[in-house]
């Protein structure tokens, strides 16, 4: 098999190449492997998934304006998160929708941080960068975003209310430290300490 018949493989039919597959083999994969002396290119940290989670509150209402405007972000419909137990405080029950969540693998997961990294992110008011303390000491990032309309889809005219979102990214790193160099080789913009 040909060189370019091998990378065409890997693509579906009618689908779209993520323009950060090409970035993480071709920049960030050499980089890595050079700056850790990997001796394989499995050793390497590559993203596994993105879990993007909005909490809602009780009202039936805002969940479903949730879920429209995170099939609209992310592409894929969200599932309802329920409540674990009861609050009484809260007029919470066990079982109660609550919120909704979106587990993107794959290609899905790679547009999805391509957008947060160049779009996203830039249209936030005074932003200086993404803290590198976020991490979770096993190599994955959270990050929450205060409002939906830093994202393009969401149109004005059905905007009911601000409702934040918390994004975690899930990578192979078994550092931290090396998560950081994959976030960074990959476009993230997290500043120096």
């Amino acid at each position: 098999m040909a060189k370019k018949d091998k990378q065409t493989a890997d693509v579906a039919p009618g689908s779209v190449q993520p323009r950060l597959k090409k970035v993480y083999r071709e920049t960030a994969l050499p980089k890595l492997m050079e700056q850790f002396s990997y001796t394989t290119v499995m050793q390497a940290p590559k993203l596994t998934k993105i879990v993007v989670n909005m909490g809602t509150g009780i009202d039936e209402k805002h969940l479903d304006n949730s879920i429209r405007d995170m099939t609209l972000i992310t592409g894929q419909k969200p599932v309802a998160t329920v409540a674990r137990k009861s609050i009484s405080n809260f007029k919470l029950r066990e079982g109660m929708k609550i919120g909704c969540k979106v587990t993107l693998r794959g290609d899905r997961a790679y547009h999805f941080l391509d957008k947060l990294a160049t779009v996203v992110l830039p249209r936030i008011r005074d932003f200086q960068g993404l803290s590198p303390k976020s991490f979770d000491g096993r190599g994955n990032y959270a990050l929450g975003l205060k409002e939906q309309l830093v994202f393009p889809e969401i149109p004005y005219d059905t905007f009911d209310r601000i409702r934040g979102m918390d994004i975690v990214i899930t990578t192979t790193a078994k550092t931290d430290e090396e998560g950081l160099a994959f976030l960074k080789a990959m476009g993230m913009p997290i500043r120096d300490k």
